[in-house]
């Protein structure tokens, strides 16, 4: 698809209008519109049939392993997905060292599979910072920011994204990337959108700047990778719950990705959930795409939960709902990639038997 390039200005009042005429209209203003929608594939069985999705495994920072890993034998898997962070690559100020992407390229390509890299400038712990060292400075106003849950405890770090400066240094690190890896890997996905941000603990930060900011990062992305697939993780946007507090952040961001030929996705595959079912779901639904759409099934989420919930509980979920996640994602979703976490015992135990290898 012929991609044209486009500014990263959005005015509020263009982004509702569009957005009214991009996405399929539901008079119901409800926050349970979905709510039995999975309802239809609680029948899913295994064996799960041949399909047009492409699947990867999805392992985080844990890198090392993919070796020896099953999927290397699996025709279904067509390779790993695997998150590194920027922090990594970027040792210096200008200086890049992508040794480990190469190397996980090359020894997946051995086995006849494909690389996914997400890249990581955001995170889920106060101990750890993805962004490069260079960037906590006055010159690039501290370059990240420590997040805070609901509770007011610390949540983890986020690239100041909506800071041009360091979105300077964040394009360049892509740009010297993709010269490297364009083509030559699958396809390379931005995190989440979602953080724990406002006014509040950043007088920098606010909302409309915010998803300028994603924006250039997405521009940024496609024109550093051209012909690999990008993606951004779009799940929710600071300032807004939908549908009942609609600002448009996370349709312009939907829609943007359309026009510019950036794909779209989300981290979690929650059926039931109504938080994933009012933004990423609904949007996947009701959106009319011809960019790659994916959906990730994360630590959880073979339990129906988020996070690390129900990690090592076999009692937790006695019923795989593989199936379910897998059929609700190719019909109610339309999607072309799948991301299926390598979290045990549920990999094993569910996952790869019902994926047939016939």
């Amino acid at each position: 698809m012929a991609v044209k390039f486009i500014g990263t200005t959005v005015v509020a009042v263009a982004i509702l209008m569009t957005s009214q005429i991009f996405f399929a209209q539901n008079p119901e203003n409800s926050g349970d519109k979905y709510k039995d929608a999975y309802k239809k594939y609680l029948n899913a069985s295994c064996p799960i049939p041949h399909d047009n999705i492409q699947h990867f495994v999805y392992f985080a920072r844990e890198r090392h392993e993919i070796v020896d890993h099953p999927l290397l034998e699996h025709p279904i898997f067509k390779g790993a997905q695997i998150m590194y962070s920027w922090k990594n690559f970027e040792p210096q100020k200008g200086q890049y060292d992508f040794s480990i992407v190469k190397e996980d390229h090359d020894y997946l390509k051995k086995h006849g599979k494909k690389l996914f890299v997400q890249i990581q400038d955001a995170t889920f712990y106060p101990i750890y910072n993805a962004v490069p060292d260079y960037l906590l400075s006055n010159d690039y106003d501290g370059g990240a920011l420590l997040q805070y849950n609901e509770n007011g405890e610390p949540a983890g770090w986020v690239a100041k994204r909506w800071n041009e400066k360091v979105r300077e240094r964040f394009s360049l690190f892509l740009q010297a990337l993709g010269e490297e890896f364009d083509g030559k890997i699958e396809g390379i996905n931005l995190q989440e959108t979602a953080i724990e941000v406002s006014e509040k603990n950043d007088s920098s930060f606010s909302e409309q700047k915010y998803a300028a900011g994603l924006k250039a990062n997405m521009f940024a992305l496609k024109k550093a990778f051209p012909t690999s697939t990008t993606m951004i993780y779009a799940n929710f946007m600071p300032g807004e719950w939908l549908p009942w507090e609609d600002k448009g952040y996370l349709k312009s961001i939907y829609k943007y990705g359309e026009e510019i030929g950036v794909g779209l996705g989300g981290p979690d595959l929650m059926v039931k959930r109504r938080g994933q079912l009012n933004h990423t779901l609904t949007l996947m639904h009701e959106g009319y795409y011809t960019v790659p759409i994916g959906i990730a099934v994360q630590d959880g989420n073979y339990i129906g939960e988020t996070g690390n919930a129900g990690n090592g509980n076999t009692d937790t979920y006695n019923k795989s709902i593989v199936p379910l996640l897998h059929a609700f994602a190719k019909d109610f979703l339309r999607v072309d990639y799948m991301f299926w976490v390598n979290q045990e015992p549920y990999f094993n135990e569910h996952v790869l038997p019902c994926f047939a290898k016939k």
